[in-house]
């Protein structure tokens, strides 16, 4: 292990585990990503990343996040894990498991009142074990729990459609996280890494969602073009994933253009992909090679493509 002291007023030096941090513990608190040697009186790192000095308190902030770390705003994707006392338990791939309180669902027929013991029994009508939805951060407790919100109509119980995981960091944020796209598919974007694509939302499902505050399945027969189209999107986005690019509606269409000349299942042989992030790099002249983005300016190679939505 690295034994070498780091100046703890330089920013954003990388570390090892082990790498000792301090040895002034008196003036410096641990924070995340550190650890005591009360042996030695050290402060030292317990994971590899990049130092993080705030005031007197000393973390280190992982070079790429495993589990998603939430912000209140962002939009995320999650699964029921239990049914609670007036709550539910739910899994968006975070440190912690997020809670969606019953008082920020929408009732049915968007009613406004409080939340009696009738709705508290019949909590599992709206959302049971095992049920995808999209919902948004409300709040952040101090433990790092996250609180959920669905009182906008657009978020809900998912129906018919492809849940895809990617890594959280390549999720771009930007304003819209719903798309629709030319090709005929709706994509709602989950910065926990969480994508799901579905067949497009029609007018009757939108009154639906209205009267039933957005926790009725839509089972409405899907065309074989729409799921072959589902399917293409699918791995257009692994593609993404694989190549380590961001992740929004533009690089997912860029993508699902390039791959209109090969059949769906060959979308994930590494022969194509690889010929498919030539002809972007010959498009965009982002691409280094499968697995990297190159450039060597370290500005997000889609960036300029962005839409403001």
């Amino acid at each position: 292990m690295a034994s070498s002291i780091i100046d703890p007023s330089i920013q954003k030096q990388l570390v090892v585990p082990g790498t000792v941090l301090t040895n002034d513990t008196s003036n410096f608190m641990r924070g995340h990503g550190t650890y005591s040697d009360t042996t030695r009186n050290h402060l030292k790192a317990s994971i590899a990343g990049v130092v993080n000095k705030v005031d007197r308190l000393l973390c280190v902030e992982p070079i790429e996040n495993t589990r998603y770390l939430g912000e209140v705003g962002h939009v995320v994707i999650g699964r029921v894990l239990k049914v609670d006392q007036s709550r539910w338990v739910v899994d968006i791939q975070s440190r912690l498991d997020a809670y969606l309180p019953l008082a920020s669902v929408n009732l049915p027929g968007g009613e406004n009142r409080r939340r009696i013991e009738d709705d508290e029994r019949n909590m599992r009508q709206y959302l049971k074990e095992g049920d995808l939805f999209s919902a948004e951060i409300q709040q952040i407790y101090q433990d790092g729990t996250l609180a959920l919100q669905t009182r906008n109509l657009r978020y809900g119980k998912l129906g018919e459609g492809i849940l895809v995981h990617v890594r959280s960091s390549l999720v771009k944020r930007t304003k819209n996280h719903f798309h629709s796209l030319p090709c005929g598919a709706s994509v709602i974007r989950g910065c926990n890494g969480s994508i799901w694509i579905c067949p497009p939302a029609s007018t009757a499902s939108d009154t639906n969602s209205v009267d039933t505050g957005g926790y009725v399945k839509n089972i409405e027969s899907v065309s074989i073009d729409v799921r072959k189209t589902i399917v293409r999107l699918s791995n257009c986005i692994r593609i993404l994933n694989q190549l380590g690019l961001q992740i929004f509606d533009t690089s997912i269409m860029d993508i699902y253009e390039l791959s209109s000349d090969y059949e769906i299942d060959d979308l994930i042989q590494p022969k194509i992909i690889q010929t498919i992030s030539k002809h972007l790099q010959q498009q965009k002249g982002i691409i280094n090679g499968v697995g990297g983005v190159s450039g060597g300016n370290g500005v997000d190679p889609y960036s300029h493509h962005m839409k403001e939505e």
